[in-house]
C-alpha cells in the first residue's frame, strides 16, 4: 500500500542527509509512495532536496539568536506565520506520517501535525535531546534515536533505538584504498590522516594543522585536509610556498567514499552525522568538539564514543598544541589503534534509514 510522508527539518548536512535517507528508503519500499519535504526559506535543503529528486516547501521560520537577542523581536511572528503554513501544507497533503528530523522546520511542522492527528515521528540525531524535540517528542508516536540512554528525554515507551541514517555512497569504502591514495596523489607506503572540518570548515581545526606544518613536512605521514571552502582562499594565501608536498588542502572532498579508504586516522568535528558514519568506517578517530552548538550536543556525541573506548577526544581550547601531536603518536601505538577501530565498529548501524521507513510503515497502516 503506497502511503504519504511529510519530512520536515534541515538546516545543515547534518539533517538534511538523513532525511533524504529516509525519503529514499520508503521509496525504495514502493516507488508510489508520495514524500513531500517542509524546510526553512534560505535554508540549504531549499537546494539540497530539489537536487535529490524531492518537492519541497519552505516556512519563514528561524532558530533563537543567543548571541544577538535583539535579533528574536520576530520570532514569535514567525512561529505563528510559520504554524499557520504548516497546517495548511498538511490538509492540502494529507500525510498518513509526519517525520522531523530536527532544524528550524521541524518544530512548527510537528507541534501543527500533533495538533491535527497525524501520527508522527522524530528522529533525534544527537546523544543529548534539542529543545524543539524534547517539545514534540512529548506527543510523538515514535522517537527514533542513534544513543543509548535517550529515556532521561523522552518517553520510554515511545524510544527506537535505530541509529542515525547515513549516506551509504560515502562509507562503501572495501576495496578502494589503492584508488583513494593515487587519487589524492598520495604515497602507497605511507601512513595517512584525514582532516574533516566540514563543507564550510572549522577554524581551529585549520589552525591546528597550521601550527604544525613544520612537524609534518618532517614525519613519515601524509594528510588530507579539507580545510572548508570559507577558509579555502586565505589559507591558499597565507601558506602560498610554505605547505608541504605531504598535505593536501582542499576546501571539500567531492570522493568522500575515498577520503574515508585512504584514511589511517581521522580528525573531525563531532556532528552526530558524522559520527554515524565513521562508526561504519571503522577507523581510529580523533573527535575535537564543536563549542559553537546548542547545549554542547557534540561533546556529549563525542563523549558517548570516548565512554566505550571508541574514540579519542581533545578540547577545541586545546587542539591547537595538543591535535596534531595526538594524531602522530596513535601511530606509535597499534595497540591502541586496534582497541579503538574494534569498538568504534561495535557502535555501527548501516540501515538506519530502512529501520525509519519500517516504523513510518507501521503508523501509516495503524492511521
Amino acid at each position: 500500500m503506497a502511503i504519504r510522508v511529510i519530512i520536515s527539518g534541515g538546516g545543515t548536512g547534518g539533517h538534511i542527509f538523513p532525511a533524504i535517507s529516509i525519503a529514499n528508503a520508503l521509496k525504495t519500499m514502493d516507488p508510489a509512495n508520495e514524500i513531500l519535504f517542509v524546510g526553512a526559506n534560505g535554508r540549504m535543503e531549499m537546494d539540497k532536496v530539489p537536487a535529490a529528486g524531492y518537492a519541497i516547501v519552505g516556512l519563514d521560520i528561524q532558530g533563537i539568536n543567543r548571541k544577538q537577542f535583539w535579533k528574536n523581536i520576530l520570532l514569535p511572528f514567525k512561529l505563528m506565520k510559520s504554524l499557520n503554513k504548516a497546517k495548511k501544507v498538511i490538509r492540502d497533503f494529507k500525510p498518513d506520517v509526519a517525520v522531523g528530523v530536527g532544524g528550524f522546520a521541524s518544530g512548527p511542522l510537528l507541534m501543527m501535525a500533533n495538533k491535527l492527528g497525524i501520527p508522527t515521528v522524530v528522529q533525534e540525531q544527537n546523544s543529548y535531546a534539542g529543545v524543539t524535540n524534547k517539545k514534540v517528542g512529548a506527543k510523538a508516536a515514535k522517537i527514533c534515536v542513534a544513543y543509548e540512554g535517550m529515556e532521561q528525554f523522552f518517553p520510554v515507551d515511545k524510544v527506537l533505538l535505530t541509529g542515525n541514517p547515513i549516506r551509504r555512497e560515502s562509507v562503501a569504502i572495501e576495496g578502494k584504498r589503492a584508488a583513494a591514495l593515487e587519487f589524492f596523489g598520495l604515497d602507497q607506503h605511507k601512513k595517512t590522516i584525514l582532516v574533516l572540518g566540514g563543507s564550510l570548515g572549522a577554524r581551529t581545526l585549520n589552525e591546528s594543522v597550521v601550527a604544525f606544518l613544520d612537524l609534518l613536512s618532517k614525519e613519515d605521514v601524509q594528510v588530507i585536509w579539507q580545510c572548508g571552502s570559507f577558509y579555502i582562499d586565505k589559507l591558499r594565501l597565507e601558506l602560498e610556498g610554505k605547505l608541504p608536498a605531504n598535505v593536501k588542502m582542499m576546501a571539500f572532498l567531492q570522493k568522500m567514499d575515498y577520503a574515508y579508504a585512504a584514511a589511517d586516522v581521522i580528525i573531525s568535528r563531532a556532528g552526530a552525522g558524522t559520527i554515524s558514519e565513521l562508526c561504519v568506517v571503522g577507523k581510529p578517530v580523533i573527535l575535537v568538539p564543536s563549542p559553537n552548538v546548542a547545549e554542547d550536543h557534540q561533546t556529549k556525541n563525542a563523549m558517548a564514543l570516548v565512554s566505550k573506548k571508541a574514540a579519542l577526544l581533545v578540547k577545541d581550547t586545546e587542539a591547537t598544541q595538543q591535535l596534531i601531536p595526538t594524531a602522530l603518536n596513535l601511530f606509535k601505538n597499534l595497540d591502541q589503534v586496534a582497541q579503538l577501530s574494534e569498538n568504534i565498529k561495535k557502535l555501527a548501524k548501516l540501515d538506519a534509514d530502512v529501520q525509519i521507513a519500517k516504523h513510518v510503515y507501521k503508523l501509516a497502516n495503524k492511521k
